[in-house]
């Protein structure tokens, strides 16, 4: 199963900012203060996460794996942000930036040989087919992974084995 994380509003609250390089949260608490439960969670999953997250985009794929904690970032084998989809020596907005979380998942997913199993945490909702919803987590901005709730849907989810 593929588990397509956000970082922003999942693991922390949705108040990161990039100053001089590096993310810095403006809320009260620290940078994956939840990351545990999703620790928790899919420590009892065959699961393999994929980071659906600006900071692939931002700060690059290895230092976005690195920033969780290292019995989650073991589990990442991917990103939907690849540094070639940059134009060379350019920083404009590229096709992945103007596109939906939704989108940017169903591009991953076009790029594998074939059909798999996977879900998204994410509090970003926008652009989701309602027939697609039930593939998605999605997390209070300011709660994230706090949330027993969430928690419990992705835990059911992860056992459902779409």
């Amino acid at each position: 199963m593929l588990l397509f994380l956000d970082f922003d509003g999942v693991l922390h609250p949705d108040a990161v900012y990039l100053r001089r390089g590096r993310a810095e949260l403006r809320a009260e608490g620290q940078l994956f203060m939840w990351a545990h439960y999703l620790q928790a969670v899919v420590e009892e999953a065959d699961v393999q996460i994929v980071l659906s997250t600006s900071w692939a985009r931002h700060l690059g794929y290895q230092r976005a794996r690195k920033a969780l904690p290292e019995p989650v970032s073991r589990l990442v084998v991917g990103a939907t942000w690849h540094s070639a989809m940059r134009k060379a020596g350019s920083d404009h907005r590229t096709l992945w930036d103007l596109q939906t979380r939704y989108e940017q998942i169903q591009s991953y997913l076009g790029r594998l040989r074939g059909p798999v199993e996977w879900l998204a945490v994410d509090d970003d909702d926008v652009g989701w087919p309602e027939e697609k919803r039930s593939r998605l987590i999605h997390t209070d901005s300011n709660l994230g992974l706090s949330c027993a709730d969430a928690r419990e849907q992705l835990r059911e989810r992860l056992n459902l084995r779409y």
